[in-house]
């Protein structure tokens, strides 16, 4: 029997075809694009070379290799990053990989600036490319690592025996997807999908239509093993265990949310196929006026603590920021506040600003800000607190409740609601308006990140309602993804 649907369905599919073609067009680097990358890796690689056989035993030993997204073909055009490598013996310790490789960095790039990841390493220019040039451990497997960029080699090598140009091709289509909708990198700022975990899904799933047709099924949590070696258990809406690494999830950055945002996103596409979402238009920054307006609009109390962002990388800074986010909620809940919604951000840092990455400079991030937004229901609270002591049955307990406020005149109470003894108690004024509290030592009960109260401890403001719109000049694009928030 005809199933009287499948010519939509058909149709369906020869669109999404279509659309999948025409962004694999425009993100598919010519040969004009591939000849000049080429060049220019290898002339970087072979400076980087002349620059090892400079260094003293055993580091002349070290090799130097292209990895990421350019060695694999997988990059989208336009894209301007080479990642090298450099990877030193085992048998150098870890003060002189990070000597040596500097060293080997500055020789490279004489103009470039050094980065903090796990590890120091040299960023800047050549040829109108960014470059990366990292050093690292040659150990004889990833589960032999000694730094978390020492398995880098094994993703590339891995990767580069599997992906044919059709699935590069793929790969490229899904990462402008994936960008597109604002899910793709795996820092801490954004805990999206990183390009190999990007790349192992597209393997797994055979393209990029097979990949997002699978994404709008799953139901988290979702687990592959491409090697059906993992020994471990992760607790992560998305697990995809290293091919290399039979102990680590590649998507444990992921969040949840972004996930979710994947699996709307691919539901939709695959509804109504259209080229929009891979090339979205850049937002535009809120206006101060726009801003009082949804403020007014919303009739809630948003209040921000904004302070000079301490000196570290996005990776190190973030998670700091949410920390400190989490704990001021939670601080302002206990007093009986209400939130509504939160959010944190921060200014980009500064080209060629050095974080110092082991945390010891309590400086500030030279021009950089950063917010800590927590919107409530209301700014302040009533006069009185309500206060429930124990069961009027629990003898002992109660007793003591009720002898310790009976006699207290500043008191409603002690009286019984619910079979307990219960009193209001006056609060403090200070105690009333969240931004007396925020403004108040009060704010440093809170839970937060160690350099983010160092920060708040040299200095801060406290804007509240309309007093927000002061952001937008400096947040106009953060400010417009809080008051219109969409997938």
């Amino acid at each position: 029997m005809t199933d009287p649907d499948a010519g939509d369905t058909d149709d369906a599919g020869d669109e999404l075809d279509a659309v999948l073609d025409a962004v694999s067009e425009r993100v598919t680097p010519d040969d004009a694009e591939r000849e000049r990358l080429a060049a220019a890796a290898a002339d970087l690689a072979e400076r980087a070379r002349a620059a090892v056989a400079d260094l003293p035993a055993p580091a002349a030993g070290a090799d130097v290799l292209t990895v990421g997204s350019t060695a694999r073909g997988t990059w989208l055009a336009g894209d301007r990053d080479i990642d090298l490598f450099v990877r030193f013996p085992t048998d150098l310790s870890r003060e002189d990989l990070e000597r040596f490789g500097l060293r080997v960095g500055h020789a490279v790039l004489p103009e470039g600036e050094e980065e903090y990841a796990e590890h120091p390493y040299v960023v800047g220019t050549a040829d109108g490319f960014d470059v990366d040039l990292v050093p690292c451990y040659g150990v004889d497997a990833a589960t032999e690592i000694r730094s978390a960029v020492d398995r880098t080699p094994f993703h590339n090598e891995y990767l580069t025996d599997r992906l044919d140009d059709d699935l590069a091709g793929d790969v490229r289509v899904l990462k402008a997807f994936l960008k597109g909708i604002g899910v793709y990198g795996s820092d801490l700022r954004t805990r999206g999908f990183s390009g190999y975990l990007t790349e192992l899904l597209v393997l797994e799933h055979g393209g990029v239509r097979e990949t997002l047709a699978a994404v709008a099924d799953w139901h988290p949590p979702v687990r592959f093993d491409p090697e059906g070696h993992g020994t471990a258990e992760f607790d992560d809406p998305l697990v995809v265990v290293d091919p290399t690494d039979p102990e680590r999830n590649v998507a444990a950055v992921l969040s949840g949310d972004n996930l979710a945002r994947l699996q709307h996103h691919a539901r939709d596409l695959l509804a109504d196929p259209r080229p929009a979402p891979f090339f979205p238009d850049e937002p535009t920054p809120l206006s101060a006026d726009a801003v009082r307006a949804h403020v007014d609009r919303r009739g809630t109390a948003p209040v921000a603590v904004v302070f000079d962002a301490p000196d570290l990388v996005d990776d190190q800074l973030y998670p700091q920021l949410r920390r400190s986010l989490a704990g001021i909620e939670r601080e302002l809940a206990g007093m009986d506040f209400e939130t509504v919604r939160s959010a944190t951000f921060a200014t980009e840092r500064a080209a060629g600003a050095e974080g110092d990455g082991d945390g010891d400079d309590d400086g500030a991030a030279d021009g950089r800000r950063a917010v800590l937004l927590v919107e409530l229901a209301d700014r302040t609270l009533p006069a009185v607190a309500r206060h429930e002591g124990p069961p009027v049955h629990v003898r002992e307990h109660a007793a003591g409740f009720y002898g310790k406020y009976a006699a207290d005149p500043d008191t409603y109470g002690p009286f019984v609601a619910d079979g307990r003894y219960v009193v209001e108690r006056e609060r403090l004024p200070a105690e009333r308006d969240a931004v007396a509290v925020l403004e108040s030592d009060r704010l440093f009960d809170a839970a937060l990140g160690a350099r983010v109260e160092s920060a708040l401890e040299r200095d801060y403001d406290v804007l509240a309602g309309a007093d927000l719109a002061a952001l937008a000049d400096e947040f106009g694009t953060d400010l417009r993804d809080y008051f219109e928030p969409s997938v």
